[in-house]
């Protein structure tokens, strides 16, 4: 009789704390994200877009893409939001940050009717952005 009692009394403890560990076990494991510092940062023309990059980013066509140039002096981070119905759309950066490990961008898509523009609504549009920052040899994660 003592036996069961104290196999019922360990699984009292012991369901309680392996709900615990598997609800806090994710968050464990999971890397902080320090930001050391913002990166300065200038969004280019098409003119100013490196040849060798602009050619990749005409072969992507209307499909979303996620690219990353450097000529070993500038590093160039790169998306495209793919094909949108209407014109008028442009991009915000709202975040270019970086970590021990990696370069943290964020960018937003604003519609026409964020940013006011009506000309060439009618045809289709692939939005796209060009950042150019200084060289780092780290990983570009996309937010």
């Amino acid at each position: 009789m003592k036996n069961k009692r104290k196999r019922w009394k360990n699984g009292v403890i012991l369901i309680p704390v392996l709900c615990v560990l598997l609800l806090t076990g994710c968050g464990l494991f999971q890397e902080e994200k320090i930001k050391l510092r913002d990166l300065d940062f200038t969004v280019l023309s098409d003119e100013k877009i490196p040849e060798e990059l602009k050619t990749v980013i005409v072969e992507k066509g209307t499909e979303p893409f996620h690219l990353t140039y450097s000529d070993d002096q500038n590093l160039y981070i790169s998306i495209g939001y793919g094909q949108q119905k209407t014109g008028g759309y442009s991009i915000a950066v709202d975040e270019l940050y970086l970590t021990e490990d990696a370069i943290y961008v964020g960018t937003t898509l604003l519609g026409p009717e964020i940013t006011g523009q009506k000309k060439g609504a009618e045809k289709p549009s692939t939005p796209y952005i060009v950042i150019k920052t200084e060289f780092l040899d780290k990983t570009v994660i996309y937010e």
